[in-house]
């Protein structure tokens, strides 16, 4: 109900900016970025061919593999050694705050001629936090009891995501500010765009492959079944 009711109010809205909404004939700008998505493509195609912009968007689609297991996997994994999905959610409540704030103080250390070498600090703290999650995951099933998991392992999940979020913010608002520190103002929207689509890109490949690679990599014991590794879905299920 939540889903459709607020699917329902953006159709509803963007509808009527279509239909209401009426572009300004006055301000006619000085010079136009691109006269249609052909333009588009091919301007994209002339920014993307630079040796420079070449270089940077194959380093930023490959930065983010270090830890992409540790982002995807550890929740799931949580889930997996019986912590409750709805004790996770509310987990992710007192990380609102931080999400708004940290921007704003990450801002004033990516405002300068550097903004990069933010994101080169908080990398090597980003990796550390993902030995940190598989640590996490490694000691649920030594504390779980019968009532569940004691406060201060939740104290302690909370702590290190608080940590993770401080990275990964480090490291986003670092690359946004580059990309528009960069980018060239006659073209800065569709410049920005490609930037930051690759930067999304560089961080959503290597987490997909981190979760298809979980089961293949996974070591598994049977249980009452001799010469079954369990290694495969079939072998498990038998």
């Amino acid at each position: 109900d939540f889903l459709f009711f607020w699917g329902a109010v953006f159709l509803v809205t963007t509808t009527l900016v279509a239909l209401l909404k009426k572009e300004n004939k006055e301000l006619i700008p000085a010079k136009e970025e691109t006269k249609g998505i052909t333009d588009t493509y091919r301007l994209l195609f002339s920014i993307i061919k630079m040796p420079a912009v070449l270089t940077f968007c194959l380093l930023i689609l490959t930065s983010k593999v270090g830890f992409s297991a540790a982002d995807a996997v550890t929740g799931l994994k949580l889930v997996e050694e019986g912590v409750p999905k709805e004790h996770l959610a509310l987990l992710a409540v007192p990380m609102v705050p931080l999400q708004i704030i940290l921007p704003l103080l990450i801002s004033k250390y990516t405002a300068g001629p550097q903004p990069l070498n933010t994101f080169y600090k908080a990398m090597p703290f980003r990796l550390l936090l993902g030995l940190e999650f598989a640590f996490l995951v490694w000691w649920a099933p030594k504390v779980k009891h019968e009532g569940g998991f004691p406060v201060y392992y939740y104290a302690v999940v909370v702590l290190s995501y608080a940590l993770h979020q401080i990275t990964l913010y480090s490291m986003y608002v670092a690359i946004m500010a580059f990309n528009a520190k960069v980018s060239d103002p006659l073209i800065g929207g569709t410049y920005m765009t490609l930037l930051n689509t690759v930067s999304n890109l560089g961080g959503n490949w290597p987490s997909t492959v981190a979760l298809w690679l979980v089961d293949p990599l996974t070591v598994k014991e049977c249980v009452g079944a001799q010469h079954h590794t369990c290694g495969t879905a079939a072998a498990a299920e038998v």
